[in-house]
């Protein structure tokens, strides 16, 4: 499975892709901490480069509707594998829909096990209805199938949102769902919220950058050991007045009765893990998995039933037991230039150094060919984002721009974090501080690329920065009490650029006419490296 040389394209010259993520077009200027920043060399590149719009959300990156974000999971399955897969919001609300999940084997086991032992069904996952990560559609499905299975007592270990969702939305969630638990309480069941916290200050630590949120999320759910408040709602509120934090920061908390946790995970009990989407989960899953773990002191290491929503990590086996089979991703951009004898690199700091890696790669670990394939992480810094908008864009770019001198690889894919990470703060200003980082970082490597003779794409993988505040259906910016902005956290849905600098464009193509999601990254880009893309990948934006 190689690349076939194209007569259409010259092969010879280094590509580029460089991944703004969080950059897209947003519909209000002053809400836009995009368009508000100073970016001359991002602008320049629209004035004098080939560029046009890709969708990046929805049906686009194989998300259910059109009314779905996109994210950086599902974005970069598409760019790096030129197709589009249904994803792990679709495949779980289909399985739900048409029973299978309930039919398969790993839920009847987690069911089967806490009805015959009389003990607890406990879920852990982010509550929203942000579609990222999970769905509280999901959750409430699965509680009220349990009760028809008999289940007797089950324990919610509720993660807050506030960054795919509303910064301060979390009580939308939790009162509902403490009046599904009333209503099947009143049938004799002991269903109630055992523990939470915020989801970027317990437990949903990705590419083990910071493993203490973890082990204060097993304190939490696991020990039940933490401040102690008599309902989610207390918790919530309190927090709030003390700590004036967002939902997604703040923090931990353990429900109790008379001085005692009233949902501590135990031998015998079940555990279902319940976001669709992987990085922030495999940590989590081999807290629970792994005999040997050593990242922290568990203390105390239960004997359950653990699965995830869906499996996470294929190659890795994470977790062995999950409820809903991942999309099979195959035949990415990464192995067919691979396998064509190509030489790749792929950088990005810690935050997303996955997505340029293991999403790119359709969800793989691992190289495709290590001799021919280099993968370099950035360590991030363990600060808040915004309080170094500029992130690791430099040391990136140093590697970029040493590789295009020493002529060291064919295809470069690489990932500037900045307007995604700070976006979700809410912090305007930084968000704009953000872009002009990165704009900096493109005026270092434009010439680089000249000089190299390369091309260099440019593009995002879903909007963030875009809109910093939230909007109604006509454009205009919503307000709370005070008469402030109200801050927005989460993805967009606006179109993302897609600029190719070329300094040696003579005119032998052009863009092409349609509308383009960003899964034709890839057989842009290998036509752009000479050769001809598969037939079966969604067609180029360039003829």
């Amino acid at each position: 499975m190689s690349l076939v040389k194209s007569k259409k394209f010259a092969a010879g010259r280094p590509v580029v892709l460089c991944i703004m993520d969080g950059v897209a077009y947003g519909p209000k200027y002053e809400a836009d901490a995009v368009a508000q920043a100073y970016t001359p060399h991002l602008d320049a590149l629209h004035t004098t480069s080939l560029h046009t719009k890709l969708k990046a959300h929805g049906t686009a990156v194989g998300m259910p509707s059109n009314d779905d974000m996109g994210n950086s999971e599902v974005g970069h399955n598409a760019i790096g594998c030129g197709r589009v897969f249904a994803q792990g919001a679709k495949l779980v609300k289909e399985a739900i829909e048409t029973g299978s999940m309930f039919e398969g084997t790993t839920w009847k086991e987690q069911t089967n096990n806490v009805t015959q032992n009389n003990t607890t069904l406990h879920f852990i996952g982010l509550l929203s209805d942000g579609n990222v990560h999970s769905h509280i559609d999901h959750l409430v499905a699965m509680i009220n199938q349990a009760r028809k299975e008999g289940v007797k007592s089950i324990r919610l270990h509720t993660l807050l949102d506030g960054r795919d969702v509303g910064e301060t939305s979390a009580l939308d969630y939790i009162e509902p769902i403490e009046k599904l638990l009333a209503e099947h309480n009143q049938s004799g069941v002991d269903y109630r919220i055992a523990s939470g916290g915020g989801r970027m200050f317990i437990t949903m630590d990705r590419y083990d950058a910071d493993w203490a949120m973890v082990e204060r999320g097993w304190h939490t759910h696991v020990l039940g050991d933490g401040r102690q408040f008599s309902s989610a709602e207390e918790a919530i509120k309190t927090f709030r007045n003390e700590t004036r934090c967002i939902d997604q920061n703040l923090p931990a908390f353990v429900i109790a009765e008379n001085g005692n946790a009233i949902g501590p995970i135990v031998d015998g009990d079940s555990v279902i893990f319940c976001n669709f989407r992987g990085d922030r989960g495999i940590e989590l899953c081999k807290t629970f998995e792994d005999e040997n773990f050593n990242r922290f002191d568990r203390k105390r290491y239960p004997s359950v039933l653990y699965c995830g929503m869906m499996q996470y990590d294929g190659d890795l086996q994470i977790p062995k037991r999950y409820l809903v089979t991942p999309p099979a991703i195959d035949k990415t951009m990464g192995e067919y230039i691979a396998n064509t004898g190509l030489r790749q690199l792929a950088v990005s700091e810690t935050q997303k150094y996955g997505h340029v890696t293991y999403f790119f790669n359709g969800n793989r670990s691992g190289k495709f060919n290590d001799e021919l394939e280099d993968y370099i992480e950035v360590p991030s810094d363990n600060v808040p984002f915004d309080e170094r908008p500029w992130m690791k864009g430099a040391e990136i770019t140093d590697i970029v721009i040493d590789s295009l001198r020493q002529k060291k690889h064919d295809f470069i894919r690489l990932n500037y974090p900045n307007a995604d990470m700070i976006g979700h703060t809410g912090n305007f200003q930084a968000a704009r501080m953000s872009v002009e980082a990165v704009d900096l970082c493109l005026a270092r490597l434009i010439p680089e690329v000249k000089a190299a003779g390369g091309i260099l794409v440019v593009t995002a993988d879903h909007g963030n920065a875009d809109e910093m505040y939230e909007l109604d259906k006509q454009g205009v910016i919503k307000l709370d009490e005070a008469g402030i902005p109200r801050n927005k956290t989460c993805h967009t849905l606006n179109p993302v650029p897609c600029l190719i600098y070329d300094p040696l464009y003579d005119k032998n193509y052009t863009l092409a006419d349609g509308k383009f999601g960003i899964s034709s990254h890839s057989a842009s880009c290998i036509n752009l490296l000479g050769y001809d893309a598969p037939e079966d990948y969604d067609p180029s934006y360039i003829i």
